[in-house]
């Protein structure tokens, strides 16, 4: 991994393939034939190679056209290796947008100001660094954190919304579409249908067979 955007095919390869844990949070895998992105731990059969491309970053994947793939979660994954070694600029610009700089109504402009360059320089460092612009990776820091409330918490969407540094409701669920392409709420209601569905398969009895005989009726 060069700089923290140029990453190595044939590595990322073998361990997407090995879904090896030491690289989760260091690249994402986007499979073309879904649009999907994955983590490279992804329980999900490993697409073909052929098949797949390679992103340094969530965002990076967004941009391209890919959404987050529901299994692995890559809202959940560890903290981005891949930024360690980008410019120290935008190292520091990362942080503050971790740390909320860019949530509500603030701009681009007053990021790059506080880092003492051009927004438009900004830019450029960040499309060659993490793939994609500070809003961009402002966007999905945003709803990634609004989508581990989505399925981790009871909180209403307009909680989760300005909990996770949207400035309005209507914000928050169009850009939740444009990730997810679907609404939180149907994210939610999913989740729970999967949930209770896992709840009620470890609570039949092993010996369920719809109306069959019994193993041990058969045996006799």
């Amino acid at each position: 991994m060069r700089n923290g955007a140029a990453l190595d095919p044939k590595t990322c390869d073998r361990a997407r393939i090995a879904r090896d844990p030491r690289f989760d949070g260091a690249f994402y895998t986007g499979v073309r034939t879904t649009r999907i992105y994955c983590r490279p731990t992804c329980p999900v059969k490993p697409a073909k190679s052929k098949n797949v491309v390679f992103f340094p970053t969530a965002a990076a994947a967004e941009r391209a056209g890919f959404r987050p793939c529901l299994r692995c979660r890559p809202e959940t994954a560890p903290g981005t290796p891949a930024w360690r070694g980008a410019a120290a600029t935008v190292s520091r610009a990362l942080r503050l947008i971790e740390q909320g700089f860019l949530d509500g109504d603030a701009r681009v402009e007053a990021l790059a100001d506080t880092l003492g360059m051009t927004a438009r320089h900004l830019r450029r460092l960040f499309l060659r660094h993490a793939g994609a612009s500070p809003t961009a990776v402002a966007t999905t820091r945003r709803v990634q954190r609004a989508k581990a409330l989505v399925d981790g918490t009871a909180m209403s969407m307009s909680a989760i919304a300005f909990a996770s540094g949207f400035a309005s409701i209507r914000r928050f669920n169009a850009a939740f579409r444009a990730v997810y392409r679907r609404s939180p709420t149907s994210v939610r209601r999913a989740r729970a249908r999967r949930a209770h569905g896992a709840v009620a398969e470890s609570r039949a009895p092993w010996h369920s067979s719809g109306g069959r005989s019994r193993p041990w009726q058969r045996a006799r």
